[in-house]
């Protein structure tokens, strides 16, 4: 392979550590942040600042480049309420902008072009025995997932036109150090010793992806020939239950987890009636991805163990504390 790496969202907690890992491999990156980087340069590492918006002209930071990684995203904002405003800022950011990059990306000679989607385009949540696979039709359920599904949908349609080699990742809950967001909020929760009531949830199963294990699918995205074209969903082929999770987390705090066992079931009724029924779901509810056509596919095993990572993750929030 010849040329550089583009990362967009190379400042964030997958692309940081997706650059890093570059790095340490021999890749030359170039690093999209939305502000100029202030970080230490490292041989082969480039910087550029770029906004995600649809009208962003991308065609001299590609200069060189082989391979795009495209991590920027507009997320979830707490607090955001539905509307055509909200819905059209996803559609701009993660549907429009990642057009105008990739046809920048093939007026530029780019190869390849990986796109880091969301599981949310196959849906919220699964049925017992019955994981997401890639070629499910997909089933968005908010403005986020329905950007997601439409941008994979337009990519697709321009290699088709152009030849631009298209890669598709979906990936559910990510972890690892640095993560935020929900995560961090509940390592915080499970190191202050506050008492759960989700002891009674140990039929469900999540499936998790450490970031570890998604940056070395991402790796291998780059060279992989049989990827072009492919939806790939991502996971670390380890599901977990909610208490399994926190059970896991609470060790590597090197506390146990207060978990109060009320049944599921109440837990899910008493958060409905609060108007909190997409919170249940996340905590009591199930969300499992078949990544068999993915391991086969690319001869790929996630390296890292699920379980191990998350007890990791949990041991670095308790030295961060000391």
């Amino acid at each position: 392979m010849e040329g550089s790496i583009l990362v967009t969202g190379a400042g964030g907690f997958v692309g940081s550590c997706l650059v890093r890992h570059l790095l340490d491999e021999g890749f030359p990156v170039v690093a999209a942040l939305r502000q100029a980087s202030t970080a230490t340069p490292r041989n082969g590492l480039a910087f550029v600042s770029r906004e995600l918006a649809a009208d962003t002209d991308w065609l001299a930071a590609l200069v060189g480049v082989d391979t795009v990684i495209h991590l920027a995203a507009r997320v979830h904002q707490l607090g955001e309420q539905p509307g055509a405003l909200s819905d059209g800022r996803y559609d701009e950011v993660n549907r429009a902008a990642t057009l105008r990059l990739a046809r920048d990306a093939v007026l530029a000679g780019v190869r390849r072009f990986i796109f880091v989607s969301s599981i949310k385009v196959n849906g919220d949540w699964t049925r017992p025995g019955r994981p997401f696979r890639a070629d499910d039709p997909p089933a968005p359920t908010d403005a986020y997932a329905r950007s997601k599904a439409v941008a994979e949908q337009q990519l697709l349609a321009l290699m088709a036109e152009t030849g631009l080699e298209v890669v598709i990742i979906r990936p559910p809950l990510v972890y690892g150090p640095g993560v935020k967001a929900n995560v961090a909020r509940l390592l915080d929760v499970l190191a202050r010793g506050v008492p759960l009531p989700l002891g009674g949830v140990r039929h469900n199963r999540r499936s998790l992806v450490a970031v570890e294990n998604l940056v070395d699918l991402l790796t291998l995205c780059i060279s992989a020939p049989q990827a072009v074209g492919a939806t790939l969903l991502v996971s670390d082929d380890e599901d977990l239950s909610t208490v399994e999770l926190l059970e896991l987390l609470s060790e590597g705090l090197g506390r146990k987890a207060r978990l109060v066992p009320i049944p599921s079931v109440w837990l899910e009724r008493g958060a409905r009636l609060l108007g909190r029924g997409e919170l249940a779901q996340r905590l009591c509810g199930s969300l499992q991805v078949d990544i068999q056509p993915t391991k086969t596919l690319l001869d790929w095993r996630p390296p890292y163990s699920g379980r191990s990572a998350l007890r990791a993750l949990g041991a670095q929030r308790a030295q961060a504390t000391c």
